[in-house]
């Protein structure tokens, strides 16, 4: 096991903005460099926190009852549990690194912003749940909700929706806006990366900011 523990990378943003497709080009970046890595997924990520994710994204109208913000969060956070105590912290330990389609950040914008929930009752849970463990980088990838939208419905055409992605844009926007005053709330930790660009832009960007921090070359 190696003693050097792995980096833990988020990426985060809302519906359209290019997240899985960057998180599979920055894994093919990671293997050409050698870089022992795992990609997950949240609200998911093992068997059992799968389970909770298709609770929470399926809809209401296929469950045949409404599924309170409330529950939604804290069902966030029981498959966050599951994730870090059996993918996340284990991985990290033996030295690997951990490339993550969302994370905590994205319980403050879609809970806390899309929904209203309270802030301290999510930094609460958070504690409960993470302790100290936080993203070592996050990347927030950002466009114009008109814009990202309008990528979602194109990717996803002939596909049912989601219980968030049939979410009108108004709540999108609401989530945006807790997505970017989180970025400048920890700027070392969250860096804003614009995603109207082109996709070999985007990637390219991040792979430069994990040079930059002397991570990989």
């Amino acid at each position: 096991m190696s003693a050097v523990p792995g980096r833990f990378l988020t990426i985060e943003g809302i519906e359209g903005v290019g997240k899985s497709t960057q998180v599979a080009r920055l894994s093919q970046g990671l293997n050409e460099r050698g870089i022992a890595h795992v990609v997950t997924r949240e609200p998911g990520g093992t068997p059992l926190a799968e389970r909770i994710r298709e609770i929470v994204l399926s809809s209401d109208d296929a469950r045949g009852e409404t599924l309170p913000p409330t529950a939604e969060l804290l069902l966030m956070f029981a498959a966050r549990a599951v994730h870090v105590t059996n993918l996340v912290e284990p991985n990290l330990r033996a030295g690997r690194w951990v490339v993550c389609d969302r994370f905590i950040d994205a319980t403050y914008a879609y809970q806390g912003g899309g929904r209203r929930l309270s802030a301290d009752a999510i930094g609460r849970l958070e504690t409960m749940v993470l302790g100290a463990r936080r993203p070592d980088l996050t990347l927030l990838l950002d466009a114009p909700v008109e814009q990202a939208l309008g990528r979602a419905r194109k990717r996803n055409a002939g596909a049912a929706a989601d219980r968030f992605e049939s979410e009108r844009a108004e709540f999108f926007e609401r989530v945006r806006d807790a997505y970017r005053a989180r970025a400048a709330a920890e700027p070392d930790r969250i860096a804003v990366i614009d995603a109207s660009q082109s996709v070999d832009r985007v990637a390219t960007q991040i792979l430069e900011l994990l040079e930059a921090r002397s991570w990989i070359s």
